[in-house]
Formats: structure tokens, sequence, C-alpha cells
């Protein structure tokens, strides 16, 4: 969390989610932008992944942002003695050249997904489906942070995932952790009032 508030990735104050609601903390991967922080990053996701993700063959990272995250967590796994392939997507297909909206490896055997978060689910839900077409199974995803509230229903948008698609997410840090951090770190009292507050409303265990 620490490294994640000096790259400016999160934030405190007041910020409008993507479901209308006035968040205390807003967590932007888009800011991991130089190399020091993906490199940091990537590593975050490359001990995440060989950690607890589920046993798979290959990674798969959504455009946009999953690329870069693909890309990243692959070579820290390789340094970690783990050499996978990896796959990413264009938004449009490609009508010249190789074509297609696939680039990298083939996607064949059990596919990780590997995004930053999980909001609304729409970036997995189109990486499950390209997964499949391919002939392809999705074996799991992999975020940055696990905000750990309510979606659309009681469950959290990454309950819903798991729950939908029978596959499990694990994330790198989770609000539980936030909170954690927020305890422990001195002057950080209103924010931790904040977020406290923030999760019990909208909140959901794990």
């Amino acid at each position: 969390m620490q490294f994640a508030c000096d790259t400016g990735v999160l934030r405190f104050g007041s910020f409008t989610t993507k479901a209308g609601r006035q968040s205390p903390y807003f967590f932007n991967a888009g800011l991991f932008n130089s190399g020091a922080s993906v490199l940091k990053l990537s590593e975050f996701y490359a001990e995440t992944i060989l950690d607890r993700a589920p046993a798979f063959d290959m990674l798969f990272g959504p455009a946009y942002k999953g690329i870069v995250l693909a890309a990243g967590a692959a070579m820290q796994m390789a340094q970690r003695g783990r050499d996978v392939p990896f796959a990413f997507n264009r938004k449009e297909a490609k009508d010249h050249g190789e074509g297609g909206t696939l680039i990298g490896a083939p996607l064949k055997g059990r596919v990780l997904i590997i995004d930053d978060v999980i909001s609304a689910g729409t970036s997995v839900r189109e990486s499950v489906e390209l997964i499949r077409a391919a002939g392809a199974t999705p074996a799991g995803v992999a975020i940055a942070l696990d905000r750990m509230e309510r979606g659309s229903g009681a469950l959290s948008a990454v309950q819903e995932v798991e729950r939908l698609y029978g596959m499990p997410v694990v994330a790198c840090a989770s609000l539980d952790d936030l909170v954690g951090y927020l305890q422990l770190t001195p002057g950080m009292e209103s924010n931790l009032a904040a977020v406290q507050a923030y999760r019990a409303q909208y909140g959901v265990g794990t």
C-alpha cells in the first residue's frame, strides 16, 4: 500500500465510482507509468500468481492496461524460474499483416487473465469469450486490488465473477490490506475513519 501511495496510484479524498458511489479512496493502476513502478508492480503480480493462482499454462492481458501487466508479470515469473507464454488483444481487429485481434502466444490450455481491478466485470467477460472462442479454458483472474464492495447485489464484483465463471480471482492487495495500512500509518486517522465508514455501508466479507 505504501508503494501505491508513493506513486500516486492510491489517493484519498472524494471520488465517484462507476456505481455512482462517493468513495474516500481511488486506485488508478494507469498511474504505474514509469519503468521502476511497473517493474515493482510486476513483482507483486508474479509473487501473487506463483503463491496463490490456480494451475495455468499461459497469461492473457486484456487491452489496454492488461497488456503491460501480462508482459511484466511474465518477465518477473521467468526471473523466478517459471517461464510461461502470454498473449493480449487489440480493441479493433487488424485487417492487414497478420490480421485478427490477438497478439502473442496462441491461446491454448488453461489461461490466467491479468487485469488491474474488477469493477463491472466487463473486461473479464470479454476475455473469457476470447479465450473460449480460441478453444482454451479460462483458469482464473489476477488483479492488483480487490475493493471488497458490493456489486449489483449482495456479492462483490470479484465474488460475482468467481460465481459466474466458476474460477478464482486472486489479488495482490485488498481492502483488508488498505485498512491495515491506514491503522499502522501515523497521520492517516481521517482516511481510516472514512474508509471504514464506506466499508460499513458498501463492503462485503471475503
